[in-house]
């Protein structure tokens, strides 16, 4: 008796824990979010005049030469499918050892890309966040640095002048969190679509 007495109030607290923890508790948190950050909520997504661009939180993959390149990206397609069975082109980490061989070819072949777009450089240090995938294999930002090196390039190919181009990397640069945590940097998709007149 005093066996079923117990179970029934550990049932009956089970259930109660879920709809606390699991329904109002995320209830409450979610309608809080869409009330004060209704932007951030719904995955910061860049949309204008009912044009989705792409979350400025996720990397978009730029590799032609009149816009800005941000990290290496690791193409998946094997991972996800629709409703219909078709693959879903997904981004992701790399396990990539950076002490592997594979590592270093992948590090090589990028390299060889950038200088080759990017004559004017030489052999002037190419900023290490445009030759590395960045943890999560999606990386939206660049460091200043490698904003900066490819702004030559960019300046050459779409017909804007550089201290255009630095402006709108200007625009689209974040500071350091509270002044002191992280580094600077730039969102690659942000200056894109500055670039091609799609935001201001």
């Amino acid at each position: 008796m005093k066996s079923a007495k117990t179970w029934g109030s550990s049932v009956i607290f089970f259930l109660l824990m879920t709809l606390i923890t699991g329904a109002i508790y995320t209830a409450v948190c979610t309608g809080i979010a869409q009330l004060a950050f209704p932007y951030q909520a719904n995955a910061s997504i860049i949309e204008v005049d009912g044009v989705k661009y792409g979350s400025e939180l996720v990397g978009q993959d730029f590799s032609d030469e009149d816009h800005m390149w941000g990290r290496i990206m690791n193409p998946n397609a094997s991972t996800f499918t629709d409703d219909e069975g078709n693959p879903v082109m997904w981004y992701g980490a790399s396990n990539l050892s950076p002490a592997s061989e594979e590592f270093e070819a992948v590090v090589q072949e990028r390299i060889e890309m950038i200088r080759e777009a990017h004559p004017e450089k030489g052999d002037e240090p190419i900023p290490s966040d445009l030759v590395t995938c960045s943890g999560s294999g999606f990386d939206p930002e660049i460091s200043p640095a490698a904003a900066e090196y490819q702004v030559e390039r960019l300046a050459k190919n779409t017909g804007k002048s550089e201290s255009e181009i630095r402006e709108i990397i200007e625009k689209c640069t974040t500071g350091q969190q509270f002044g002191i945590l992280g580094y600077e940097r730039v969102n690659v998709l942000k200056v894109n679509l500055m670039l091609d007149g799609i935001i201001e």
